[in-house]
């Protein structure tokens, strides 16, 4: 189960015109990432929890297959959260055994055979992904027996305080039983709501990995996981670099231009983007077709939108084009 249908807004204005799910990361989409992981251990089947935008996921995968993984598509008819889109896609898809849930803009290399080697073992309702942070207080940290039983959930602790470093990850082992407390058509968290009820009854277990995995929906870690899953950098055949041009450590995909004297640095520049003469990007997001103006200065995450202008001369630091107002 891929959740997929969320409206992307920490990454607008790049999601206003396709899924954040359907932004390339390097060569392909970031659902192929999510859903090729997973069939490299063996998923042969995944179930899409389609919201905004199923149309996008629909006429890109038209055979109904992703990264040799057989698509299933259950559009919502509203928003239901985590845990109501769950339950609403494995209600379509007819799901009655044990089953993997992910959300879909976490690229992650860990294993699936721990997860469900734990869950079967503790004959656990939910197994959950767990990652250590460097500063608990900035998330809602998991506590656990030695067992790898869920004791508590502690919502951003004081970092001195911290009962644990460890914070969910986005990724389950899930029985049906778990979402039964979940009515039909019921918006409902998965992570504040049915995980907490399940921990008074002891069922909810947790596996704990120091492993590659990036949260991709703001505009900081979709440059993270583009430049790790690169190498630090990667440019497409088709992308067309002056001569004079500067391009350091970023992604340029496929048919972008990057005029003479431009300087390109630790960003990323999507099919088709345009930056100008003697123009900088630097640490920011060019999006499909956009055009940045001859002399302008990009800075400190900015992110311009599909088919947007950036006028010559302009300065930006931390500005999206246009605005997601």
């Amino acid at each position: 189960m891929v959740l997929v249908g969320g409206f992307g807004t920490r990454l607008r204005p790049l999601t206003l015109t396709r899924p954040k799910q359907m932004l390339p990361v390097v060569d392909r989409p970031m659902i192929e990432h999510v859903v090729g992981r997973l069939g490299e251990q063996g998923i042969t089947r995944a179930v899409l929890s389609l919201g905004y935008r199923p149309d996008a996921f629909e006429a890109a995968y038209p055979q109904r297959g992703c990264a040799g993984v057989e698509l299933f598509y259950a559009v919502e008819p509203e928003p239901l959260d985590t845990a109501g889109a769950i339950a609403f896609a494995a209600g379509i898809a007819g799901v009655q055994d044990t089953f993997i849930a992910v959300n879909g803009d976490v690229i992650n290399r860990f294993p699936l055979d721990d997860l469900l080697a734990l869950h079967r073992e503790a004959e656990a309702q939910a197994t959950i992904a767990l990652a250590p942070v460097p500063d608990p207080s900035r998330f809602g940290v998991v506590v656990c027996d030695h067992d790898g039983r869920v004791r508590a959930f502690v919502e951003k602790p004081p970092a001195d305080e911290a009962p644990s470093n460890q914070i969910n990850v986005g990724i389950y082992a899930l029985e049906p039983s778990a979402l039964e407390s979940v009515a039909e058509g019921a918006r409902v968290s998965i992570e504040r709501e049915v995980f907490p009820r399940l921990v008074e009854g002891g069922g909810v277990y947790a596996v704990a990995w120091d492993g590659f995995w990036v949260d991709a929906g703001t505009p900081e870690t979709y440059l993270e996981v583009q430049q790790a899953l690169s190498d630090g950098g990667w440019i497409h055949p088709s992308a067309e670099i002056a001569p004079d041009a500067a391009v350091e450590a970023s992604i340029v995909m496929e048919g972008a231009v990057v005029g003479s004297g431009a300087s390109v640095v630790d960003s990323a520049l999507l099919p088709g983007a345009r930056v100008g003469r003697d123009a900088v990007v630097g640490r920011s997001i060019v999006g499909y077709g956009a055009e940045i103006g001859a002399g302008a200065r990009l800075s400190d995450l900015s992110v311009v939108g599909d088919g947007a202008s950036v006028l010559p001369a302009a300065v930006l630091s931390g500005e999206r084009v246009p605005t997601s107002d």
